[in-house]
């Protein structure tokens, strides 16, 4: 089954169509909507993983394979909590969100997390600290720029999130 976001129903009205000629800004668009949806994931797990793993007193190391291990998970979770409202069910939702996830979190993940480790105290600046949230901070904008034409090209291929559009308009 082909789940580009070329071959959806005719009819749906999620979105409008762009006017000819705006197809590079729709795809530029589409792409930031995705990768935004993503970083969300991603930031509510490094938030909670990087919390806890303070409040734990752990070291960097352990404290980072949390957060980027709760990024995956909570970046799944909500592809799969809009996947399973279009009527799928939850294996399938599963399937879908590795498909259209995978990629754009790891390469999130990796910019995010480099970032922090490369931004000197970052890591070791704790919770209550500037430092830390500042970092933070720039280290997603980061992510989200660089990771944006990974998913233009994932979405312009019919993969990515390109997978989850088919699915909520096709079911």
């Amino acid at each position: 089954m082909d789940h580009s976001i070329q071959n959806h129903p005719a009819g749906h009205t999620d979105h409008q169509h762009p006017p000819a000629g705006s197809a590079t800004v729709t795809s530029w668009t589409v792409a930031a909507q995705a990768t935004l949806h993503c970083l969300t994931g991603c930031a509510i797990g490094e938030v909670l993983g990087m919390v806890i793993g303070t409040a734990l007193g752990w070291p960097a190391l352990p404290t980072v394979v949390l957060a980027v291990a709760l990024a995956f998970v909570f970046g799944y979770a909500l592809t799969m909590r809009g996947v399973l409202r279009a009527g799928v069910d939850g294996r399938t939702a599963l399937k879908v969100a590795l498909a259209a996830d995978t990629v754009s979190i790891a390469v999130m993940e990796i910019l995010d997390n480099a970032v922090m480790l490369a931004v000197p105290g970052a890591m070791e600046a704790g919770l209550t600290s500037w430092v830390f949230w500042a970092s933070l901070a720039f280290a997603l904008l980061v992510a989200f720029v660089l990771t944006t034409p990974v998913n233009r090209w994932l979405i312009s291929r019919g993969k990515g999130h390109a997978v989850v559009h088919a699915y909520r308009h096709a079911h």
